[in-house]
């Protein structure tokens, strides 16, 4: 059954989503021809796509909270934590998601899972400790949004292709590395660069498709949870103190982190160029503060930011 909520349906990311998925999915079938063709082994090619779509569809909550250190925890545990989910789950009219904390420094938050009943929140001690409650609240309204919109399988299966693109690239690779050599090595050299060529083309084209929708998931995210909690100024400020405090954690502690930058509430990266804005997951902190803030303009929302003592 599909899930409900009261986040308010975002007709244009509903677009986008169905523009983007339908057009990695003709690339994805103009990518197995290919392969194919080029390999001459259907058997090798659909095991292996079948196998990464069901292990990475599947097990993408484990697989995020394994590397990003992060534990499921109680009501018990964190009752202030499930307070906020609790009445942010109630205001939205939909099912609570897992709650989980991951013990790092790295102010960040993220949603994961293939769907609402599988769904997990994870936040850090490091995003914890730097907010406000009300901040707090903001943050977690934007990634229920994700949930709501089931934007984590959507990204999950669309950013498989690039998976698909760069295993084949490997497979090609060693293939021609550790292959027999005699009369066929020049068609062996063909197929090797054929199937090169394919991927690279397959991976860059997927590559722009999931960045721009990202993008654009982000800013929809801002905007229903700025709705959800009528306080745009301080989703504003709690994404301000997060970009600031990451932006001077030292680039090799975010690492580990980056690869999931996609479904942070802020990318693990340090000040950013103008080449890596381009090709980010998330708008610029411009561009978002820029956007709440017409919202809250729309809202006539008073006050700066949350309370302090």
């Amino acid at each position: 059954m599909a899930m409900r909520s009261r986040f308010e349906p975002d007709r244009q990311l509903t677009v986008r989503m169905t523009l983007t998925m339908f057009l990695l999915g003709l690339l994805y079938v103009a990518f197995i021809a290919a392969l194919i063709v080029l390999l001459k082994s259907v058997v090798l090619v659909v095991v292996i796509a079948a196998a990464l779509l069901w292990a990475q569809f599947w097990y993408s909550d484990r697989i995020a909270l394994y590397a990003m250190r992060g534990q499921l925890v109680t009501p018990e545990e964190q009752p202030q934590l499930h307070g906020v989910v609790d009445r942010l789950c109630a205001s939205a009219d939909m099912p609570k998601p897992r709650v989980a904390v991951s013990r790092m420094d790295l102010p960040n938050a993220f949603a994961t899972g293939r769907n609402a009943d599988h769904a997990v929140i994870c936040v850090t001690t490091g995003l914890m400790r730097r907010l406000e409650t009300e901040e707090l609240e903001g943050v977690l309204a934007h990634e229920l949004s994700h949930v709501a919109h089931r934007d984590v399988a959507v990204i999950t299966i669309a950013s498989f292709l690039g998976v698909i693109a760069g295993l084949i690239v490997r497979f090609a690779f060693y293939s021609q590395l550790f292959g027999g050599r005699g009369q066929r090595d020049q068609n062996t050299a063909v197929v090797f660069l054929a199937v090169m060529g394919v991927s690279a083309l397959v991976y860059a084209v997927s590559f722009l498709l999931i960045r721009a929708l990202s993008r654009y998931r982000e800013l929809a995210a801002d905007r229903a949870a700025a709705l959800l909690t009528a306080k745009p100024s301080v989703l504003a400020s709690a994404l301000t103190k997060v970009s600031g405090d990451i932006a001077r954690i030292p680039t090799k502690d975010l690492r580990t982190a980056q690869a999931f930058n996609a479904f942070f509430f802020t990318p693990a990266l340090g000040p950013g160029t103008a080449v890596a804005n381009l090709f980010s997951t998330h708008p610029t902190l411009e561009r978002r503060l820029e956007a709440l803030a017409e919202l809250s303009a729309e809202l006539g929302e008073t006050g700066g930011g949350p309370d302090r003592a």
